[in-house]
């Protein structure tokens, strides 16, 4: 879990600021270039509604929905996406079956909740390399704000 200390990045209503939003987006495509990775990013806020995206130049279609559900997943589950599919292992096949029906809803990783002062703030996704890269793109965003 990554948790916020920057005041200049919340907002009343805790949630990101436009700022916190590009500045999130720019760490994240500029980590995705050091990988040489095509990659895709969305910023949400603690409900899930977008506040930025970005597609780099020849990313997968694929990638700008998957960044989105990452993103929603993360800020409303609380953790990152990754870490759902251990958490959900004893859980009914029928539970799983609906979750991952859900439409803003994935178990791949890439995506990462924001904390500021302990209080869920957006989530950061990121598609298009592999799910490791994914996560390392959407962590090194994070950092920019959850120092």
């Amino acid at each position: 879990m990554t948790h916020c200390d920057t005041k200049d990045f919340v907002q009343p209503g805790f949630t990101l600021t436009e700022t916190a939003a590009l500045q999130l987006l720019q760490s994240a495509v500029e980590k995705a270039s050091e990988l040489g990775i095509k990659a895709t990013v969305a910023v949400v806020d603690p409900s899930g509604r977008l506040l930025a995206f970005v597609r780099m130049a020849g990313s997968f279609l694929v990638s700008s929905e998957l960044a989105e559900k990452k993103a929603c997943t993360a800020a409303g589950m609380g953790v990152d996406s990754a870490e759902l599919e251990s958490m959900l292992g004893s859980a009914k096949p029928r539970v799983l079956d609906g979750l991952v029906k859900a439409r803003d809803f994935t178990v791949i990783g890439g995506g990462v909740p924001l904390y500021w002062n302990e209080m869920l703030v957006g989530g950061i996704g990121v598609s298009g390399g592999s799910e490791d890269e994914d996560i390392e793109c959407a962590q090194a965003a994070a950092r920019l704000i959850c120092t």
